[in-house]
């Protein structure tokens, strides 16, 4: 009776798959074999049933589940179809750009640790181009330079929280900033202005609170003491002063990379002190 048909074996190797998922396609009822000897149990398929195999493998291809793959072959409806595969494409862009948000976050992560690898030892100081950023942040809501690291630890938890309910992946939130109002800086005024993250183009675009920070000349040092912020950012301001350089916006320390390695350490910090400068012509 079956001669002329294909054991699972056949089928499975015609269509270059595997038998257990032809068994498995048969528990699922989304391709039952078109005869089952009752002695043996083995199963049968008609050539004609490439076809409906077919449709499974594309169907699956295009990112169907099983299940999604069952009720379009139970229902047989061409515009369930449409549907389901317009809720995949949104669900794909997603992905895209939630795997390009981390591809930028990468990149960035990559340059700050080349950068420190790079850097002049603590407490040299520079005059350096810096491109326009994308940040995105919220108000601190304590002055965390009046107290110790941990008062910086509840302020940051406090971004990353409002990170999550905006949607931002925490891989941002290892580079992050704090900035100081130009005339508190310049008044030797040490008072925590903002917290935020630096992103890329295409967070910006999508997040109506995002701020940036211009491109222009910044006077900079670097250090790699979280507790020697305050006095190097002093210097930082006399630098500035006895090189002739105008203050031109805000004061920000950017957290260029972290190395903390043990529980019982406070955070380690490599930090870049920058301040945007304006020139006398």
């Amino acid at each position: 009776m079956h001669k002329d048909l294909l054991s699972i074996g056949k089928m499975a190797a015609l269509n270059r798959i595997s038998i257990s998922t032809l068994r498995l396609y048969d528990e699922k009822g989304l391709l039952k074999p078109c005869y089952t000897d009752p002695k043996t149990g083995y199963r049968y398929y008609d050539i004609n049933q490439n076809a409906r195999l077919d449709m499974i493998v594309y169907m699956k291809e295009l990112g169907m589940s099983l299940a999604e793959i069952g009720q379009v072959l139970q229902k047989e409806d061409i515009s369930l179809i449409e549907d389901i595969l317009s809720r995949k494409n949104e669900q794909l862009h997603r992905q895209i750009r939630e795997l390009k948000a981390r591809h930028d976050a990468v990149e960035r992560a990559i340059l700050s640790i080349e950068r420190y690898r790079k850097s002049p030892t603590t407490g040299t100081f520079s005059l350096e181009y810096i491109d326009r950023r994308y940040i995105w942040g919220i108000p601190c809501s304590t002055n965390f330079y009046n107290d110790d690291v941990h008062s910086y630890e509840n302020l940051l938890r406090e971004l990353r929280m409002k990170m999550e309910e905006e949607g931002f992946a925490q891989i941002h939130s290892y580079n992050i900033g704090t900035s100081i109002a130009r005339e508190d800086f310049q008044a030797d005024r040490f008072q925590a202005d903002q917290i935020f993250i630096f992103t890329g183009r295409r967070e910006y675009g999508e997040t109506k609170a995002a701020g940036i920070v211009e491109s222009g000349m910044y006077a900079c040092v670097y250090l790699d003491n979280y507790d020697d912020e305050i006095a190097y950012a002093r210097q930082l301001r006399e630098f500035c002063r006895d090189q002739g350089y105008g203050i031109a916006g805000d004061y920000i320390c950017e957290v260029m990379t972290g190395f903390h390695v043990f529980d019982s350490d406070p955070r380690s910090m490599f930090l870049r002190l920058q301040v945007p400068v304006s020139f006398q012509k």
